[in-house]
């Protein structure tokens, strides 16, 4: 099966690109006008003039941004193992569970 590929004109930094991609054409254009906000995040700092550094600059920063969100999510898929863990050691009535019948 194929999918669909859909081109869309992209302006970053007064830099035109096209762009290929299986996203929709919103989500192409907000990940580009994230950028570019990050860029010129950068660029105000008045720390680096050159768009070609700036634009490495806010690629890290967006990296930096992913990583610590996979981290979040690593945390949360370990609290929600051990919260497992614990409930299956506690009786019945306090995992909220029926109690078992003796009958």
């Amino acid at each position: 099966m194929s999918t669909k590929k859909n081109l869309v004109r992209v302006t970053i930094m007064n830099e035109e690109y096209s762009i290929r991609s299986d996203a929709t054409p919103e989500h192409t254009r907000a990940v580009a006008a994230y950028l570019e906000d990050a860029v010129r995040r950068v660029l105000e700092t008045g720390s680096v003039v050159e768009t070609h550094r700036a634009t490495i600059l806010a690629a890290l920063q967006i990296t930096a941004e992913l990583f610590e969100a996979r981290d979040g999510s690593d945390i949360t898929h370990r609290l929600q193992g051990l919260s497992a863990e614990v409930r299956r050691l506690l009786p019945p009535t306090r995992r909220g569970e029926p109690a078992a019948s003796l009958d």
